[in-house]
Formats: C-alpha cells, sequence, structure tokens
C-alpha cells in the first residue's frame, strides 16, 4: 500500500498542509447541500472504505501554508468552506486551518470519518462525522466516543450499501441517542443502493433519520473536483 499521512514520522512545520485541491462548488450533502461552498481537499487517510470516491487524495498534494490556503479560498465569493479529504484530522494542522477559517469569517464545515478525535475541532466549525458501516470494510475504526461531544451543529453520516447496513445504522442511532444530539442523515452508497429503496426502508421504519443524495453525483456524476 502506498505511504499516506497516518503517521507522526512526516510532521510539517507549523502551519503546513499537504493540499490535494482546492475548488468551488455547490455542496453535495448534508444540512447545506445546494450552497455555493469552497472545497479544501487535504491529502492522506488512514482508512481504505470500499465505496471510497476519493482515492486520489490518499497520497501525493503539495504543501501550502495557511495564509496561502486563505489567500486560495479568497479568490471565490462564497462564505461556506469544507474542510474534506481524505481524512482531514489524519494531518495535526487541519485544526489550525480550521479556526484560521473561521477567524477570517466564513462558515466552515468538517467532513471526517469519525475514526479520529474531534474533541480539539474549533467550537465554530461543524463536524460532518461519517460513521462507517459494515459495508465500508471499515466500522472496526468508528471512535465512539467521538458520540459524547456532538453538538446539534454537527450531524451525523451513514453511507448504507444494503439493508444489513440500515439495519445496523439504526441499531447505533438509538443505542448512542444520535438523534438527540445532531442531525443524522442516511446515504445510498453510489451504484449499490437505489435512493427510493432507501427511502421505503426509513418510512416503513418510522426513524427520524433524514435521506440525503449526493447532489454533485446527481449533477455531474463521478467527475472528481466537482
Amino acid at each position: 500500500m502506498a505511504a499516506t499521512l497516518t503517521s507522526r514520522d512526516e510532521l510539517p512545520a507549523a502551519g503546513r498542509l499537504r493540499l490535494t485541491e482546492i475548488f468551488y462548488s455547490l455542496q453535495g450533502e448534508g444540512l447545506t447541500a445546494g450552497v455555493p461552498t469552497i472545497f479544501v481537499r487535504l491529502t492522506g487517510c488512514p482508512l481504505r472504505c470500499r465505496y471510497c470516491d476519493t482515492a486520489y487524495a490518499f497520497t501525493g498534494g503539495e504543501w501550502h501554508g495557511y495564509d496561502e490556503i486563505l489567500a486560495r479560498v479568497g479568490e471565490w465569493p462564497a462564505r461556506h468552506v469544507c474542510v474534506t479529504g481524505g481524512e482531514p484530522l489524519a494531518q495535526p494542522n487541519c485544526l489550525g486551518l480550521l479556526t484560521a477559517l473561521c477567524d477570517a469569517g466564513y462558515s466552515v464545515s468538517l467532513e471526517t470519518s469519525g475514526a479520529l478525535d474531534i474533541a480539539e475541532v474549533d467550537e465554530r466549525v461543524s463536524r460532518v462525522v461519517d460513521i462507517k458501516t459494515p459495508g465500508s470494510g471499515e466500522a472496526k475504526r468508528n471512535l465512539w466516543e467521538n458520540v459524547a461531544l456532538l453538538t446539534p451543529r454537527d450531524q451525523v453520516k451513514f453511507v448504507v450499501c444494503d439493508r444489513r447496513d440500515f439495519d445496523w445504522a439504526l441499531e447505533r442511532v438509538d443505542m448512542h441517542g444520535l438523534a438527540e444530539r445532531c442531525p443524522v442523515l442516511f446515504s445510498p452508497s453510489w451504484g449499490q443502493v437505489e435512493p427510493g429503496e432507501l427511502a421505503d426502508w426509513i418510512l416503513e421504519a418510522r426513524s427520524r433519520v433524514r435521506l440525503q443524495l449526493q447532489l454533485h453525483k446527481v449533477l455531474w456524476g463521478d467527475v472528481p473536483g466537482r
């Protein structure tokens, strides 16, 4: 397996991050779906989910400082910024970037796998925690201690690959009282579960979870950087 930014033996200087891309698009997921957003995609991820659609961000990228990243973000008119990956928190300096973006007046969200500790993330950031289902192949990596840290400004996402995943996810929602802590989103794994099928399951279960579609894939398909 190619090397990734998953260990502490490649720590950069303070304020520097390995960056895969920055791009401007519509937010495709979550409570701000459809909102023009600037995406900052960091390089590296310690997970290998079977359905991953951003494997190109596992390796490569280029080093950039906070000031350079903020300057590039400022080239677009949007006030929403999504820091994503890969797994952004695999780079310790991600925390400083999140704070810098908040200080600059942006509305900031963080897309994280939930396998890493979210305790030190700036409280102004909306943390979108992707809890891994069995179908991902990475369910053992879930850090359940994160649940106690969730607030109403955060979101929890489950990517559902089949009916087993759906039932497993519902059990965890109930077990951990997730719907009482923050919005809970169920998303069909692209090409594995039909959106209408997942919608029927949610309705039949009379659950408080919400159906989420990947708007960017509906609009543009599997096109990187959209």
